[in-house]
């Protein structure tokens, strides 16, 4: 295949707010790592995790990496992933997304070419940045924000070639945005598994 792409799921996190690690959390009766994999599987050459507990993930017999430099957040997961991809170009979740759209995730993919981020927006146009491609080109702007501590997740996006995807692009594919949500406390658990409910139904 030409032009290939590497599947990296972000597993970073305290989990402190739902108590229990959210990538094991159930919804719909399935956790939601097992979720995330279904919807991925097919889109990338390689699959990786980035987890500074591999060992909770070995079941998943997927290569793990734990953080290249610890304590700087997602951005710093970011930063790891990028360096442990084989493929110059990355797709990026979090594990806390038991709703991923596969049609979606492709269309992002398949506008890669000349950026180094192509990145959809929710409703309120916000950046939705784990769940997003990026490219290796981003390494050197990102490595200067970890080098100066600024963590904010699109700090290095005025370095790099940025495509924003928002609108009737996202509407074809998922109108309800419902792509984007994460499963941070009991009560997101709750709607999720609500959610869930209605989407088998």
């Amino acid at each position: 295949m030409t032009n290939p792409i590497t599947i990296a799921i972000l597993t970073g996190g305290k989990s402190s707010r739902m108590g229990t690690n959210k990538a094991f959390t159930e919804v719909g009766g399935v956790p939601i790592i097992e979720r995330i994999l279904q919807r991925v599987g097919d889109l990338g050459e390689e699959t990786i995790l980035i987890t500074n507990q591999p060992a909770d993930y070995a079941h998943l017999g997927l290569p793990a990496y734990p953080d290249r430099i610890p304590g700087k957040g997602p951005l710093g997961g970011l930063y790891t992933a990028l360096l442990e991809a084989h493929y110059l170009y990355m797709l990026a979740v979090s594990c806390d997304q038991p709703f991923l759209n596969p049609l979606l995730l492709q269309a992002l993919i398949d506008q890669r070419e000349g950026f180094d981020v192509v990145i959809p927006l929710d409703r309120e146009d916000y950046p939705q940045s784990m769940h997003a491609v990026y490219s290796k080109g981003c390494l050197p702007a990102i490595q200067d924000c970890l080098d100066a501590d600024r963590l904010k997740m699109i700090g290095f996006f005025p370095q790099v070639r940025v495509r924003k995807i928002a609108g009737e692009d996202i509407d074809r594919y998922d109108p309800m945005r419902i792509s984007f949500v994460n499963v941070n406390t009991p009560d997101d658990l709750t709607e999720a598994n609500r959610l869930a409910a209605e989407l088998d139904s």
